[in-house]
């Protein structure tokens, strides 16, 4: 028995380290194609792109999101705002500057019967699409100059079926509530490109998304893709698992996208439960199974912090994920730094408390609590 524990505990530290620094090879790879594919010259055709924007009770924050789509010098494009049962002043924002975007048009939603309300939105913005390429943000986003023919510079190889972006959280005070939101961003995204290198995509982030027309058409079309929290994870996984397209990730400054982050810890809880309930409810089984996987793992060397004065031998699955998240903390700073707040030696705390706050929301996940997204409960998905 004590033999068989030796290698549970040693195999765990070994396979923990081993999937890192394999996920760290693959956000290597990334890196370089995304390099490559950046510093190639623009193709001389111009693929028409759809860009479509979801909007529901974005009134705070849409106006940043119109001066930097209005800045775009992308000529063959057009702007699809869903306006879902918005019930501020979104939809007078959007008919008040649609005259200075050129093919702007509105699809007005008064009923959504989801269970995925963002899913049915864009579901509404797809069909009306005319684009070749697709380009998803959302409403309280801020794209940089140059966005769209960023994005449609990485979808030059025609065995490309999407394309993932970094979104980044602007940071909104001093605090390490505002540092953790923008590090937890970060480290997500590295999470996703590190997995898309290795050929295993299995999520992104839906408001800085490119997708090939002909790749949604190959998976049956949007209605194809089951219903999810995450809609965006899984749209990426059956693309993935159904047809013969790629998926990569953009790595770039030029495709940087920021966000506004959350004012509680409540409402940032809310939002992250709800994107781990997505991988660990996921319909895609590969995705299902690799990121229940990384959560439980993660889960097990934090949960085995408190026993090491009684069992001192379970030191390597605390061992495992504190290294690990060292990697994952060193990668992030060197590919992201120019991005994150400039706060040194505060992002030694992130070793601690990412892992801890990811064994929480796991915790939590398998319990079955609800989360909230746009004033309706869901669970699970």
């Amino acid at each position: 028995m004590l033999f068989l524990y030796d290698v549970f505990r040693f195999g765990f530290f070994f396979v923990f380290v081993g999937m890192h620094c394999a996920l760290m090879i693959g956000l290597m790879a990334e890196w370089y194609r995304d390099r490559q594919t950046r510093t190639r010259k623009a193709a001389p055709d111009s693929p028409k792109v759809s860009v479509i924007v979801p909007i529901h009770n974005e009134a705070e924050r849409l106006t940043n999101l119109l001066r930097s789509l209005s800045g775009q010098d992308y000529s063959a494009r057009e702007y699809i705002f869903i306006d879902d049962r918005s019930e501020d002043a979104s939809l007078g924002i959007l008919e008040a500057f649609l005259p200075g975007l050129p093919e702007s048009r509105i699809i007005s939603i008064r009923e959504n019967p989801g269970p995925n309300h963002k899913q049915y939105a864009l579901a509404k913005g797809i069909q009306a699409a005319q684009g070749a390429f697709l380009l998803f943000t959302d409403g309280d986003c801020e794209v940089p100059a140059g966005w769209i023919s960023a994005m449609v510079k990485r979808m030059a190889d025609p065995r490309t079926g999407a394309v993932l972006g970094p979104v980044f959280k602007r940071s909104g005070g001093s605090g390490f509530f505002h540092l953790y939101q923008c590090f937890d961003h970060a480290v997500r995204y590295m999470y996703l490109a590190g997995s898309t290198g290795l050929g295993a995509a299995g999520g992104g982030f839906g408001n800085n998304l490119i997708l090939r027309r002909e790749a949604l058409d190959a998976i049956g079309g949007y209605d194809s893709v089951p219903a999810s929290p995450t809609e965006d994870a899984a749209l990426i996984s059956r693309i993935r698992s159904c047809s013969k397209y790629r998926i990569r990730s953009g790595l770039g400054a030029d495709l940087f996208v920021l966000t506004a982050g959350e004012k509680t810890w409540k409402a940032l809880l809310n939002q992250t439960l709800r994107w781990n309930n997505g991988g660990l409810f996921s319909p895609d089984r590969a995705t299902r199974f690799n990121f229940a996987f990384l959560m439980i793992t993660i889960a097990m060397g934090i949960l085995a912090l408190p026993l090491l004065p009684l069992v001192p031998s379970l030191w390597t699955l605390s061992a495992a994920v504190m290294l690990s998240m060292a990697l994952n903390t060193f990668a992030v700073l060197g590919l992201f730094g120019s991005t994150l707040p400039k706060k040194g030696i505060a992002y030694i705390f992130q070793l601690i408390f990412t892992p801890c706050y990811f064994t929480f929301l796991t915790i939590l996940g398998f319990c079955g609590i609800k989360f909230q997204w746009k004033g309706s409960f869901i669970q699970k998905g």
